[in-house]
């Protein structure tokens, strides 16, 4: 398993939100690509970069997204608000390793079929779920369908990765939800990346012992309660 730091933007700044909600902004830096190098610097090989703004359709930091881009040497994932082929195609040119897509990708399996075949290997499915119901547009709305319903649905898609965030967890540094993980890895033909409620480098093992091929860090690395060092030290592949 690798640990891969988020760096999360909004209003041009890396921030960190408690459990989905826009309301509850815990940290709030003001030079992002100062902390994706600093993520850099401390042994990460991976970063995960999310464009809240677009993700809410209230706005962009795609110019954010591209000076990180153009400043680092990791592989970045890149998510938020991406919903069709030219910002998929724009993410690959400007050196995005893999594309995160959520919500259309939830609401439209033909597109998302489309997308993962033109680029097989790159796109990772974003499963946000609120206590295995999935939600969708930045996490304001909840719909019916289970997660594993849907982690099954996207088996036979060549896809990088499926990301699942247990947003009832996000930004509370109360655990990750283990049992969902591992029902998640058990039903799912591709790597699972787990986010949310990361408190510490115990929580990683417990990931990694489900079979969690990478985990998803904001909190945790934010308030020191993770040793970014170490985490990316032990957790490299």
């Amino acid at each position: 398993m690798i640990v891969i730091p988020a760096v999360d933007l909004r209003d041009g700044c890396c921030v960190q939100l408690v459990g989905g909600s826009f309301e509850k902004e815990m940290v709030r830096l003001d030079d992002p690509v100062a902390v994706a190098r600093n993520w850099e610097s401390d042994g990460f090989r991976s970063l995960h970069v999310v464009d809240l703004d677009a993700a809410m359709q209230t706005g962009s930091n795609a110019e954010i997204v591209s000076s990180i881009l153009r400043s680092v040497d990791c592989e970045i994932q890149v998510g938020g608000g991406i919903r069709d082929e030219q910002q998929v195609e724009d993410l690959l040119r400007e050196g995005t390793t893999r594309v995160v897509v959520g919500t259309r990708a939830i609401e439209d399996r033909e597109w998302l079929s489309d997308m993962a075949c033109r680029f097989p290997g790159v796109v990772i499915v974003a499963a946000d779920t609120r206590d295995r119901s999935l939600v969708t547009r930045g996490w304001t709305r909840t719909s019916s369908r289970n997660v594993i319903d849907l982690i099954e649905e996207l088996n036979d898609l060549p896809l990088a990765a499926v990301l699942v965030t247990a947003v009832h967890r996000e930004g509370k540094l109360e655990g990750p939800d283990v049992r969902l993980m591992e029902d998640v890895v058990r039903a799912s033909n591709h790597p699972i990346q787990s986010s949310g409620g990361i408190r510490g480098i115990n929580d990683l093992h417990a990931l990694a012992e489900e079979g969690v091929a990478a985990a998803i860090v904001g909190m945790a690395i934010y308030t020191g309660a993770l040793d970014s060092r170490a985490a990316a030290e032990e957790f490299q592949q």
